[in-house]
């Protein structure tokens, strides 16, 4: 008899017999490929879950990027805009909105920030108001500059819980940009 193209020859009766007498499902290599699929499935799983969910964080801090972006850029168009705070808000929030996201998962803040640009170095101003700081606008060296930060806050909530990842996860960026002035 043959098993696997190997017999064995008992020496007591002098017959042959097969090496192994095991299920026919085990010694076939369907039987191994089952197994094999079976123990790495859950890994495969786990490893699917992860990457989804990290795209769905990019995507996320990506809108809250470009929200903070759009808000920065109605504040860089003037002065007077720069100041509008409601305005920023609203062009950050129609921007996250415009993408299919809740605006109530989005905080915007704002502010502005001034000083003397010489050759790329920025001497901070103690207060872009002339009320409070009589030198502002006012010069030695370079020109006077405002810029308008603006930050976006939003938040993640994932699938799952994971252990040791807070859930919901915040989101922050900040974009900056310097202010038009005519």
């Amino acid at each position: 008899m043959k098993a696997n193209g190997k017999m064995r020859t008992s020496l007591a009766v002098g017959r042959c017999s097969p090496v192994w007498n095991g299920p026919a499902i085990l010694k076939s290599s369907s039987g191994q490929s089952l197994l094999e699929v079976a123990l790495l499935t859950p890994m495969l799983l786990a490893l699917l879950l992860g990457s989804i969910e990290l795209g769905r964080y990019a995507y996320i801090s990506i809108l809250v990027g470009n929200a903070a972006r759009a808000g920065a850029a109605y504040g860089a168009q003037n002065l007077i805009l720069s100041a509008d705070t409601a305005g920023i808000q609203t062009a950050a929030k129609n921007d996250f909105q415009n993408n299919g996201q809740n605006t109530t998962n989005l905080t915007v803040t704002s502010s502005n920030s001034c000083g003397c640009d010489s050759n790329g170095t920025i001497a901070a101003a103690p207060s872009c108001s002339t009320a409070t700081n009589p030198n502002a606008s006012i010069c030695a060296t370079g020109h006077w500059i405002v810029m308008v930060s603006v930050t976006a806050s939003g938040t993640f909530t994932s699938l799952f819980n994971y252990p040791g990842i807070p859930s919901p996860l915040i989101v922050s960026n900040t974009a900056t940009m310097r202010v038009a002035q005519t």
